[in-house]
């Protein structure tokens, strides 16, 4: 599993922030949706990068919280698909380093 450190932790809720790739093969799916509904995670998209740009592929910035159990979970369901997703070290920087 690609371990992304706790963003922010607060009463047993924790923040984490990612960019995921969705490849063009998903777009009918819908993965983000699922993070909420089925993992019950809160999902913030502070970016996204999708059409010609990106090949077909999606790119989406976001901030996801959650019980720690909640995030594992639903990053385990990311991974399950073979998604990539990288980390966002610096969550108080502006930009994303990835």
């Amino acid at each position: 599993m690609t371990m992304i450190a706790p963003a922010f932790q607060s009463s047993n809720i924790t923040k984490i922030r990612l960019r995921l790739h969705i490849p063009g093969h998903y777009q009918q799916e819908p993965v983000i949706s699922r993070l909420i509904a089925i993992h019950g995670l809160v999902v913030n998209i502070t970016g996204a990068m999708l059409g010609k740009q990106t090949n077909g592929e999606g790119r989406f910035d976001l901030e996801l919280r959650g019980t720690i159990p909640q995030i594992r979970h639903g990053l385990a369901y990311l991974e399950s698909l073979n998604l990539k997703i990288v980390g966002k070290p610096n969550t108080e920087g502006d930009g994303w380093s990835c």
